[in-house]
């Protein structure tokens, strides 16, 4: 696998998930467990700051894996993320574990992109939305990390918090 191509990969990746990392920093604690907009078909525990911030780092770390099947989260996380019938966590997240969570998956995604071979990168991984490469799977779950973390980001500045800002590149030590 081209080196440029993995350090590039990185560096976009892990931006967007330093932006996330700043994102949860910035959320007071009013705003944590507050619906921060309407949700008409959905509960409204789904549009506090917490759960979308649960949400993404869970997907992440599942897509790092390319598959369902045998996947487990580190405890106190659950598979509850993908019971169709909408669940809800038994309890509030709270920031340290959202954000020691979120620094383990910074870890993973720095090993997965290290590791990728032209062979890995080839997989072929389904989910219940259909299937792509590893590789392709790489920036889709980049793309789900950024724009949830865009979402919380926009959300911090409408209810008056000063948001962090746009992340170019990923903080250089991978293992932070």
């Amino acid at each position: 696998m081209d080196s440029n191509l993995k350090t590039s990969l990185w560096r976009q990746f892990g931006a967007s998930i330093d932006f996330l990392a700043d994102t949860i920093s910035a959320c007071p604690d009013e705003l944590w467990v507050a619906p921060l907009w309407q949700t008409p078909h959905a509960r409204p525990e789904r549009a506090q700051f917490w759960y979308v911030a649960y949400h993404t780092l869970f997907w992440l770390d599942l897509y790092l894996t390319g598959a369902e099947e045998g996947f487990l989260p580190p405890p106190p996380f659950t598979l509850i993320e993908q019971d169709g019938d909408e669940p809800m966590p038994e309890r509030v997240y709270t920031k340290a574990e959202l954000l020691a969570y979120l620094k383990d998956c910074r870890k993973k995604c720095y090993a997965t992109i290290e590791a990728l071979t032209d062979e890995t990168a080839q997989r072929r991984c389904y989910f219940g939305w259909g299937e792509c490469s590893f590789l392709e799977l790489l920036p889709y779950n980049m793309r789900h990390v950024h724009g949830h973390a865009s979402q919380l980001n926009m959300l911090l500045g409408q209810n008056g918090v000063s948001a962090p800002d746009y992340e170019t590149q990923a903080r250089d030590d991978p293992t932070y």
